[in-house]
């Protein structure tokens, strides 16, 4: 019997991934999500050993490819790449058929990037005191826009406005392209853009930068300073990129596919095209994550709540 037992071979744990894995991201290809999504899935593949397919499911703002997601099997076959705008759902969207909580786990926080605090040049603010200062000396005539009604442009300039106690307007467009056409022409007078959406603008002098809205400088702009460094105490918000799953996910899955993103993050080649997209690598595994976006959704619940924004 005790040979018969040796001879037997220990249960193994099943081998993962046996399959091909899927990443749903929730919006259209293109804009900043989808191409740092495939450059993932390219360099998972290798580390993975099987195929790594990115799949756009879009529509309702995100909603539809995140409900997939959080309906799917929890095998480990299908993932969800997502942005911050995630930790502001609960708090904005009405209805969802999902609990951002509950029927998602988070995976990794692949990367985190600042928005840029831009002015039409013609605006006699040089820097985030000033603009604050002009704001206080006209209340309610300063005007901010964004690429739409509860978008992170939208929640970043209340929060801004909520923290230096000024009373400003927000002027929804349809995409953040409109809105820096807007900022241009003089419509409006700033906007919270990504890095790469308004850098060049601010190189050829057609937008001024005042700061980044990173606790540190930013490595594409290091001569901007940060808003905390231009007189608005502890003011620091980023977006992020994150891989999420189904609840239920084996937390050994969970675990492995967080290593593998943070191998992934650790290739030059990979970081060095992150970085001129201007994010920062981070690779936070699942339970830094969930710290995150749990801080994530009080905070904009926070914001939310106190500047009575409400879905359109």
């Amino acid at each position: 019997m005790a040979t018969a037992m040796l001879a037997t071979p220990a249960l193994a744990q099943p081998r993962w991934p046996d399959r091909p894995i899927r990443i749903v991201v929730p919006y259209p290809p293109g804009g900043s999500t989808d191409p740092v999504a495939r450059l993932l899935a390219t360099a998972l593949q290798p580390r993975l050993g099987q195929p790594v397919v990115v799949e756009n499911r879009a529509g309702a703002a995100g909603s539809i490819g995140t409900e997939a997601v959080a309906r799917s099997a929890p095998d480990g076959t299908t993932f969800l790449f997502h942005t911050s705008v995630l930790a502001t759902e609960p708090s904005f969207k009405q209805n969802l058929p999902y609990n951002v909580l509950t029927d998602l786990v988070p995976v990794s926080l692949l990367v985190t990037g600042p928005y840029l605090l831009v002015v039409n040049p013609g605006l006699p603010a040089q820097n985030v005191g000033e603009l604050i200062a002009f704001a206080r000396a006209r209340p309610g005539v300063v005007n901010f826009g964004s690429a739409g009604t509860g978008s992170s442009g939208h929640l970043i300039g209340e929060l801004f406005a909520l923290r230096a106690g000024v009373q400003m307007v927000h002027v929804p467009y349809r995409g953040g392209g409109p809105s820096v056409t807007a900022l241009m022409q003089n419509d409006i007078q700033f906007i919270f853009d990504t890095i790469p959406g308004s850098r060049g603008l601010v190189e050829d002098g057609r937008l001024r930068a005042l700061a980044v809205t990173s606790a540190g400088r930013a490595p594409l702009l290091p001569q901007v300073p940060t808003i905390t460094e231009s007189g608005l105490p502890d003011f620091a918000n980023e977006f992020w990129l994150a891989l999420l799953a189904p609840a239920r996910l084996p937390t050994d899955i969970q675990a492995r596919m967080a290593d593998a993103v943070r191998e992934a993050l650790a290739e030059p080649g990979f970081r060095d095209r992150l970085m001129a997209l201007g994010m920062v690598p981070r690779g936070l595994g699942p339970d830094e994550f969930a710290t995150t976006l749990r801080r994530d959704i009080a905070e904009w619940r926070d914001v939310i709540t106190r500047a009575n924004i409400r879905a359109e």
